[in-house]
């Protein structure tokens, strides 16, 4: 429970920076601090990653691109990350996934899937419901999906989340970039915006030990 004693802005501020946190380490929500900018223009470029033309939000205030090198093929690799009904067995923060559509993930396959976000001063404990729909897709080389974050306490109003898949010597690098809106999570992005990378980045890492795995 937020004090009442303290002031109104004070109180939207804490709440953002507490709501962070948890969406930080389930790997759900992802943006790099402000005093990363530079460093991300001058390691990936200015041009956003897409997916048939299409990337994240431009206007969201919260957003974070991240890379990494994954020394496995490439059909492996595109077979874990897109076979979202296994995403349990190889991210912990996952705890359910459901199809909602049958047959090979495609444009406008929808799933629906649960992380538990803990309880902080300001919101309880929870489960986020994250439903999510496909609405891009090129075999072996992209996706972007796009969806809402709901739970006791916790919203998300939209996340766009674009991946990018690229042979190079030695592996595949993976490329990836989120953008999250919302007025709750947009109430103080200076303060939310520094708890946020982590998440992300532990998902890569998560695809990489999985996928050098089965290689």
């Amino acid at each position: 429970m937020i004090d009442t004693a303290r002031s109104p802005r004070r109180q939207v501020r804490l709440r953002a920076a507490l709501l962070a946190i948890p969406l930080a380490a389930t790997g759900l929500l992802v943006a790099a601090p402000a005093h990363a900018a530079a460093a991300q223009s001058t390691m990936y470029g200015d041009a956003a990653l897409t997916c048939r033309g299409e990337g994240i939000d431009p206007a969201a205030k919260l957003h974070h691109r991240t890379e990494i090198l994954i020394k496995a093929p490439l059909s492996t690799i595109w077979k874990l990350h897109t076979d979202v009904e296994g995403w349990p067995s190889w991210q912990k923060p996952v705890t359910s996934m459901k199809r909602l559509d049958p047959g090979p993930l495609r444009k406008g396959s929808r799933f629906r899937w649960t992380t538990p976000a803990p309880a902080t001063p300001a919101t309880p404990a929870t489960t986020l419901v994250i439903t999510s729909t496909v609405q891009q897709i090129k075999h072996n080389r992209c996706i972007r999906w796009t969806g809402p974050a709901i739970g006791k306490g916790l919203r998300i109003d939209r996340g766009v989340h674009v991946w990018n898949f690229i042979k190079v010597k030695g592996g595949v690098l993976v490329r990836t970039e989120e953008s999250w809106t919302g007025d709750q999570i947009e109430a103080d992005p200076a303060t939310s915006i520094k708890y946020l990378a982590p998440g992300l980045d532990a998902w890569l890492a998560a695809l990489k030990t999985a996928a050098e795995a089965r290689r």
